[in-house]
C-alpha cells in the first residue's frame, strides 16, 4: 500500500509555490449602478472581455449538452489554451491568463490522462489550476472561488464542470424557477464583480426541440439569469458536432465542429455549420431522387439512417420550395434538372448540390439571421439528435 496517498484536492489546499511575504489582493471597487439618462449616454464603457472572442466572453455562460458529447473534453481544451494564450478550437487566437477549472465529477488520474492526450506532448501551462472538490456556492463555494480570484487578479476563465455540484441546495419555499435563478446567481456575481468568464457545464432536456434554449435542463430561470448560453449537438457515430450561441453580449450563431478522438479536442471547421450538416442530407435526397426519379421521403429513409422521416419529409419539401426538386400532386420527387443547371447559380459536380457562395466562408460560424432560408433549423436538429 502506498505509505504517501494523494491527498483529495480541493479549493483550498491549491500550492500557493514559495512563502512569500503577504500581498494585499487589490482593491475591487464596487461597480456604479445608477447614472441619469445624460450621465449614462455620456459614459465611456470598456468593451467586454473575451476569454474566447466571438463566442465566451466576460459573465455567465452555460455549456449544455446531452451526456457524454465532448462537453468536458471542450471545456477542458478551452481551459488549456486559455491559460496557455494559444488557439482555442485550433484557429481561434485567445489572450493568455490565468483559469480555475473545477472538475468535480472527475479524478486526478483522469484528468492527467485527458491533459495528456490534448497537449499531445505539449508542455502543460501553470496557468491552469485544477480542482476536484468544493463545497457548494451557499456553503462556502463562492468564497473559496473568490479567494482564488483575488490571488490570480489576472485571471480570464472559471469553469465548473459541472454545475448541478455546485448549485447546493434549493432554498425552501421558492419556485423551481426562483431557485435556478438563484442558482446561477452565485455566479453572476462572482463573474461581473471580477469581469471574467464562467462557464458552467450543464445538461439538456432529452426531449429535443427546434430552439436550443428550451433544451437546458431545468426551467428558464438557469438560461434567463446566464449571459449566454451554448449548446453543443453532436449526432451518435459522427464526428461533426454543432456548438449554438446566444446570448447579451455574443451574437447568435451556429458554429461547426469536429471531434478528434486520438487528441480529444475539439476543431472549428470553416464556413456556417450547415455546409458540414444539412448540405450533406440534401445531397443524399438528390442523388436518391435522380436515381430513382418518383421517390417517396420513406424511400429515402433507409440512405438515410441517421435522419428521421419528418426530417427527410420537411427537408424533401423545403428542396421543392427551392427548386432543387419538383413534387407532384401525390408526393412523389423528381430532381429539376432545369432549375438546378441554370447559369446564375453553380452546382457542384460531385453532388448536385448548389455550391455555397464565397463570401459566407470568410469566417468560421455564421450568424443565425443569416442562414440560408433554404435550410431551417429543423433540419440541421436532424442532423444532430
Amino acid at each position: 500500500m502506498n505509505a504517501n496517498p494523494i491527498p483529495p484536492l480541493h479549493l483550498y489546499s491549491v500550492p500557493r509555490g514559495a512563502e512569500t511575504a503577504p500581498v494585499a489582493p487589490p482593491k475591487q471597487e464596487r461597480p456604479r449602478t445608477a447614472w441619469t439618462a445624460d450621465q449614462l449616454m455620456a459614459a465611456e464603457f470598456p468593451d467586454p472581455k473575451w476569454a474566447v472572442p466571438g463566442i465566451l466572453a466576460e459573465g455567465v455562460s452555460l455549456l449544455a449538452g446531452p451526456p457524454k458529447v465532448g462537453k468536458s473534453w471542450l471545456s477542458l481544451g478551452l481551459g488549456l489554451s486559455v491559460a496557455a494564450g494559444g488557439q482555442a478550437f485550433d484557429s481561434v487566437p485567445v489572450k493568455g491568463g490565468p483559469v480555475l477549472y473545477l472538475a468535480l465529477e472527475d479524478t486526478p488520474r483522469r484528468l492527467q490522462t485527458r491533459m495528456g492526450k490534448l497537449l499531445g506532448g505539449q508542455q502543460a501551462p501553470s496557468g491552469l489550476t485544477l480542482v476536484t472538490e468544493c463545497p457548494p456556492f451557499p456553503q462556502g463555494g463562492s468564497e473559496a472561488i473568490a479567494g482564488w480570484l483575488d490571488r490570480n487578479p489576472d485571471a480570464r476563465m472559471v469553469v465548473i464542470d459541472v454545475f448541478a455540484k455546485m448549485r447546493g441546495q434549493a432554498p425552501q419555499g421558492v419556485s423551481a424557477y426562483d431557485a435556478d435563478y438563484v442558482s446561477v446567481g452565485y455566479a453572476k456575481r462572482l463573474a461581473d464583480h471580477y469581469g471574467i468568464a464562467v462557464v458552467l457545464v450543464h445538461h439538456v432536456r432529452k426531449m429535443a426541440s427546434e430552439d436550443f434554449l428550451t433544451e437546458v435542463s431545468g426551467t428558464n430561470g438557469i438560461a434567463g439569469a446566464a449571459d449566454a448560453t451554448l449548446v453543443l449537438k453532436r449526432a451518435r457515430g459522427q464526428a461533426d458536432g454543432i456548438l449554438h450561441v446566444t446570448g447579451r453580449d455574443v451574437n447568435e450563431a451556429e458554429y461547426a465542429l469536429s471531434f478528434q478522438e486520438a487528441s480529444g479536442a475539439w476543431h472549428l471547421l470553416d464556413g456556417p455549420a450547415t455546409d458540414h450538416t444539412v448540405s450533406d442530407t440534401r445531397a443524399t435526397i438528390l442523388r436518391f431522387v435522380r436515381a430513382h426519379p418518383g421517390a417517396r421521403p420513406k424511400d429515402m429513409a433507409g440512405e438515410l439512417p441517421q435522419v428521421d422521416i419528418d426530417t427527410i419529409r420537411r427537408t424533401c419539401s423545403r428542396m421543392a420550395d427551392a427548386g432543387q426538386l419538383s413534387k407532384d400532386a401525390s408526393g412523389r420527387y423528381y430532381p429539376d434538372t432545369d432549375t438546378r443547371t441554370q447559369g446564375d447559380q453553380e452546382v457542384s459536380g460531385l453532388s448536385g448540390c448548389p455550391v455555397t457562395p464565397t463570401d459566407q466562408h470568410e469566417r468560421p460560424g455564421q450568424l443565425q439571421e443569416e442562414l440560408s432560408g433554404l435550410s431551417g433549423p429543423n433540419e440541421a436538429e436532424g442532423m444532430a439528435r
